[in-house]
Parts: C-alpha cells; sequence; structure tokens
C-alpha cells in the first residue's frame, strides 16, 4: 500500500447527509436495537482502526468493555484529522462523528481500500451512545472532544502533548436505543479474531474488565492461522493448508484451503474484511477454479478415464475448509442483507489467481493432489448411491399416499399454517397424535435410533428410516437440492423429552437439520417444544412450572408447600395423557416455543464437530467448560 501521510487530512473527508434519521431509525444503520446491534457499534468503531491497518499505518488495536458496560477503543494509527474541515468551517473530528456518510472513505485518497458500513460508523456510533468521548494524538499534541447522542459538548480541545499518534473513542451505549446494553465477551472475541486472522500482523487486545478477562488476536500467518484454527477439531487430509495470494487489476486475493475426513464443506468469504455470508463473485471464481484444475489434473494423471464423467463442484469441495479474502477498492455488495459481493470483474480475478496457483501446487505435490482426488472420486460414487435413493424418497412424495406410515399429517394443505412435532417414540407420539389439533398440526413420531450425520456420506445417510421419514414428510428434498420453497409445513418443531437422553436427540436431529437442510435453519423454520418440568396439584387444582423458579413462583402463589400439595417432576413426555400436553406443550395460545437461530455458522460448525465428530478430546474441553453453564441436569 502507498504511504503518504499527506493522503489522509480534512481535504479527505467528503460530506454527503445529516444524522437525525439514525435515532429515528437505528435499524436501518446496524440492523437491529437487539444485542446483535449492539455489538455492531463496537465493530464499527474497530473497523476505523483496521481501515489505518490497512493503509499501513496501523498495528495495535485494543478494545476494553468498561465495567459500566461502556467500551474504550484506543489504536496506533495516525490519529483522525483534526485541522478544520474546508466546506464545513468546524474541526475534522467534529465532521466525522457528527455527519452521516461523513469519512475518508467517500471518493477521497484518504483509503484505498476500507471495511465496514462505508462511512456510516463512528457518527452512527455517537448518535447512539448516552455518552461519546474522541481522544486524538496527532501533531504532536492530544486533542478531545465530548457528544452525547450525536450532540457536541464542547469544541475540540487541545489537552496536553504527545509524540504519539492514534485515536482513542470511549463510548456508552444508549438505554433508550438499545433492549439491552450488556456486551458479550464472547461475541466481541469471535469477530475481533475473526478481523486479526483477515489482517496478518495486526495485534488485538480484548479487555473485560468486568471480570478481568483477557485475550490478544495476532496472526502471521494470515488466513492460513485461520483455516487451521477452523480445522483444529477435525482431522486434516494434509498438514498444512494451502496458501494462495496474488494481485491484479488492484483487486487483491488471498485464499486459503485444508481438506479433511469430513463430508461436508466449509468456505467463509469475505470482502474488505466484511463476512459476505451470501457468497458473491469471488465464491463464484473460487469454485469454478477448483472444479476447473481438479478435473484436468485428474484426468491428466489418469485418475478420471477419458469417458468418465468429469467431478462436480459437490465432489471435489467435500470435507473442504476454506477462507477466500478479497481487498477491493470500491466492492458492490448486493442480496437481502448486503453480504452478497456483486463486482463482476473479481470473478474473473480470483478465478485466474485460484485456478493458476492450485495448478502449480498439484503439480508440486502430486501426493496431496492424490488424497484429494480419492477424496472425491469416493465423493462421486457416494453421491450416485445417494442420487438413487434421492429419487425413490422423491418418487414417494410425489406419491401422497406414501408418506411415511407413522406420520399423522394434518388436513389443511396451506403450508403457511401447517407445523409438524418430530417426537421420539411411540407413547409420546400416541398422547400427541390424540392431542393435537388435526387441522395444522402434524405429528411424526420416530422410531429406532437416530444416525448421527457428522460421520456419514450422504447415501448412508439416505439408507437410514428415521432420516428418510423426515426428508419425505418435509417434502422440500435434501443436501444440495433441498427447496426451502417447497417445505410443507411453517415450524418443524422438535419435542423431546426433558433429559439427557431427549437433549442427545435433539443435537442428532439440529446436526442434521444444519448439515442438510440449513436454509430450512436459517429462514427460522425449526423450533424446539419446552414441556414443563413439573405438575403442582393443590385442591383439585393443576399449575405447570417450565423452569425450577417458575416452581418456586407457583408454591408462593399457593400458600408454599403443605401436605395437600402434589408435585411431579415429568421425566418423558410420555407421562402427559393427550390433555396436559396440549395444555402444556401443544396450545399455541399457552406454549412457550424456542426458535433456533444460527447466528454464527462459524461458531455453529465447530459445535456440531465437537458434539458429534471423531474427536473425543474437544468434547472433553468442551464439556468441562461449559458445564458450568447447564441448567438442567438429569442423572
Amino acid at each position: 500500500m502507498e504511504q503518504n501521510n499527506k493522503s489522509y487530512d480534512e481535504n479527505q473527508i467528503q460530506v454527503l447527509e445529516g444524522l437525525e434519521a439514525v435515532r429515528k431509525r437505528p435499524g436501518m444503520y446496524i440492523g437491529s436495537t437487539s444485542s446483535r446491534g449492539l455489538h455492531h457499534l463496537v465493530y464499527e468503531i474497530v473497523d476505523n482502526s483496521i481501515d489505518e491497518a490497512l493503509a499501513g499505518y496501523c498495528r495495535k488495536i485494543e478494545v476494553n468493555i468498561n465495567e459500566d458496560n461502556s467500551i474504550r477503543v484506543v489504536d496506533d494509527g495516525r490519529g483522525m484529522p483534526v485541522g478544520i474541515h474546508p466546506k464545513m468551517g468546524k474541526s475534522t473530528v467534529e465532521v466525522i462523528m457528527t455527519i452521516l456518510h461523513a469519512g475518508g472513505k467517500f471518493g477521497g485518497e484518504g483509503y484505498k481500500v476500507s471495511g465496514g458500513l462505508h462511512g456510516v460508523g463512528a457518527s452512527v456510533v455517537n448518535a447512539l451512545s448516552e455518552e461519546c468521548i474522541v481522544t486524538v494524538k496527532r501533531d504532536g499534541h492530544i486533542w478531545e472532544q465530548k457528544y452525547s447522542r450525536g450532540k457536541v459538548l464542547n469544541d475540540i480541545a487541545k489537552i496536553g502533548d504527545s509524540d504519539e499518534t492514534g485515536t482513542e473513542t470511549y463510548f456508552r451505549p444508549d438505554p433508550e436505543i438499545f433492549e439491552e446494553t450488556i456486551f458479550d465477551f464472547e461475541v466481541l472475541s469471535q469477530r475481533l479474531r475473526e478481523l486479526a486472522f483477515l489482517n496478518k500482523g495486526i495485534y488485538i487486545r480484548l479487555l473485560d474488565k468486568r471480570d478481568e478477562k483477557e485475550e490478544t488476536f495476532h496472526y502471521e500467518g494470515g488466513i492460513k492461522s485461520f483455516v487451521s484454527y477452523l480445522n483444529r477439531n477435525k482431522v486434516p487430509l494434509h498438514e498444512e493448508p494451502i496458501y494462495i495470494e496474488g494481485i491484479k487489476d488492484k483487486v487483491s486475493v488471498e485464499v486459503a484451503l485444508q481438506y479433511n475426513d469430513g463430508y461436508t464443506e466449509n468456505i467463509f468469504s469475505f470482502a474488505n474484511n466484511i463476512d459476505t455470508v451470501e457468497g458473491g463473485t469471488h465464491l463464484v471464481g473460487f469454485k469454478t477454479a477448483l472444479t476447473r484444475v481438479f478435473n484436468d489434473y485428474a484426468k491428466k494423471f489418469g485418475h478420471i478415464k477419458e469417458n468418465d464423467k468429469n467431478f462436480t463442484g459437490d465432489d471435489i469441495r467435500e470435507g473442504l475448509t476454506g477462507v477466500i479474502s478479497v481487498k477491493i477498492e470500491e466492492p458492490q455488495f448486493e442480496g437481502q442483507t448486503k453480504t452478497k459481493l456483486g463486482n463482476s470483474e473479481v470473478r474473473g480475478i480470483v478465478d485466474s489467481i485460484v485456478g493458476e496457483n492450485i495448478g502449480i501446487f498439484l503439480e508440486e505435490n502430486p501426493n496431496i493432489g492424490k488424497i484429494i482426488v480419492d477424496k472425491a472420486l469416493m465423493a462421486a460414487r457416494a453421491r450416485d448411491a445417494a442420487r438413487k435413493a434421492r429419487e425413490l424418497t422423491r418418487k414417494s412424495v410425489l406419491e401422497r399416499s406414501t408418506l411415511p406410515g407413522k406420520l399423522a399429517d394434518c388436513s389443511s394443505k396451506d403450508p403457511r399454517e401447517c407445523e409438524i412435532y418430530i417426537v421420539e417414540g411411540d407413547s409420546a407420539g400416541g398422547s400427541a397424535k390424540q392431542g393435537r389439533n388435526r387441522r395444522f398440526q402434524a405429528i411424526l413420531p420416530l422410531r429406532g435410533k437416530i444416525l448421527n450425520v457428522e460421520k456419514q456420506r450422504l447415501d448412508r445417510i439416505l439408507n437410514a428410516d428415521t432420516i428418510r421419514s423426515m426428508v419425505t414428510a418435509f417434502g422440500a428434498g435434501i443436501g444440495n437440492d433441498f427447496d426451502v420453497e417447497k417445505i410443507r409445513y411453517n415450524r418443524i418443531i422438535i419435542m423431546t423429552d426433558a433429559d439427557v437422553d431427549g437433549a442427545h436427540i435433539r443435537t442428532l436431529l439440529l446436526t442434521f437439520f444444519y448439515r442438510y437442510m440449513r436454509k430450512m435453519v436459517d429462514d427460522g423454520h425449526v423450533y424446539i417444544a419446552q414441556p414443563p418440568l413439573y405438575k403442582v396439584s393443590k385442591n383439585k387444582k393443576e399449575y405447570y412450572a417450565y423452569t425450577d423458579s417458575e416452581l418456586e413462583n407457583v408454591l408462593s402463589e399457593i400458600g408454599g408447600k403443605d401436605n395437600s400439595t402434589d408435585i411431579q417432576r415429568y421425566k418423558g413426555l410420555g407421562e402427559m395423557n393427550a390433555t396436559q400436553l396440549w395444555d402444556t406443550t401443544m396450545d399455541p395460545e399457552k406454549r412457550i416455543l424456542l426458535k433456533v437461530n444460527i447466528e454464527d455458522a462459524m461458531a455453529a460448525d465447530e459445535i456440531f464437530t465437537i458434539l458429534m465428530g471423531e474427536k473425543v478430546e474437544p468434547r472433553k474441553e468442551f464439556i468441562t467448560q461449559n458445564a458450568k453453564n447447564v441448567v438442567n441436569l438429569d442423572i
């Protein structure tokens, strides 16, 4: 990157519009006013420091969560410009902090590449903070300005001297705006770790002053270290991740990939440090190059015979963990959540850089090439077997009469109002079938062992009766053929016993849905039923409690516990008759349903790998670390 100190001063700050709208419609600027939006404030300020790092001026960023849940972010960059802004006639710090879309990212030469929400960052954080203080070290002095809810409290003041440079931003989120104002150390550490991986060499320290917890993230290996980290609980097929980097037409491309012995692909793509969860042109370019190069290589060395069919992209990506990171001057983001990269030129650039470099790598490392091709060959055979099994499943969906025998379907044909309860075993299934509202509630009892899909290929998975029953009942296919638009029920509700076995079945089902019907989870169709833990009977009246604290409340409401009070602890759904099951767990007016949300695909992948994968050590470690969080332990 060019380094020219004069390229970032008051002349590079362009002004587009004012701040009034932010407090009225905060969701438009930070996504939501929930915990997610709250944490987004921190990322916006950190992103400004990362931009300084991308420009070559910042090495260290420190993020503090203070005891009162305020935040302090300090960097050692050049410091925000403090001179008078030529158009606005006031300090440039004030312009950056109080005017929306004022930033060095807009048309100026301040930054070649930048992440964040394109210049809305600091001013939006300021607008949504009860208190905000910016301290700048620059030009031999220390400058400070204070704000409240976006309004300036004092002119920028020189408060001392310093030969250091950098910016410190302190802010306390406004409780009038946010539903909650408590920061989660783990949520912040996940994103800061990601940023440290994506910007190799940078130091990011996170310190929680509420309990003195701290972590420092620094990776000289960058995204190569990222892939090793993502695969740390898996069994890699080659020791070192394959790493590729290149620049073409001012687009910088970095790719790291490593195969493991699993059956699912995990590819994460980023553009200017933004997680492009919906993919985009960089991901398409990567996949195209990978498929082409591996097919050429397999043919050249006789792994695929002349008349054989080519590998599909899915064959080649089975068991692949990859990270793609591109940095571009003018990114265009599309899609529902603006997380899809749209720049058309990036596709060809990524394709050519990846294609050329992977080709060279395979020529130089034929042993690794053979391992990957052998895995793809196995995947191709399994795909063929899965296709045949799928066709059988699909046929049975079309023939309405061959829905699974155990399924008690609902009479409504409108998927928007229909829901299906997945229950384990016949006794709970019997109560559920009798107690349900037949018009819109379907019941599917699962008998026999539910397969751990983390350890099996799709062809084996499709041979399992329980899996076939669910695929057929849902009617939307499986794996790459899964089409959420065809789903026959708006809500898929997992209803298991509130014990260890029930929790295990729930995890097996969630692993299956996440790996093979991911869109169903992403779009919010999966729920977990919450049956009560206790029934309290007194004077011929019955009360239900869903937690231990609710039990205490019920007991105090009915005047405490005496000889006429009977407390029953439910071990399983089968202990309830049809009426009780309806009243407590299935009646939409009274029931409690938990919606399954996957906020973070990386974290979800890691948890499913730990809980359901081959390695025992990470599972032991996870259980030890999380034992203190257990709410209901049934022994």
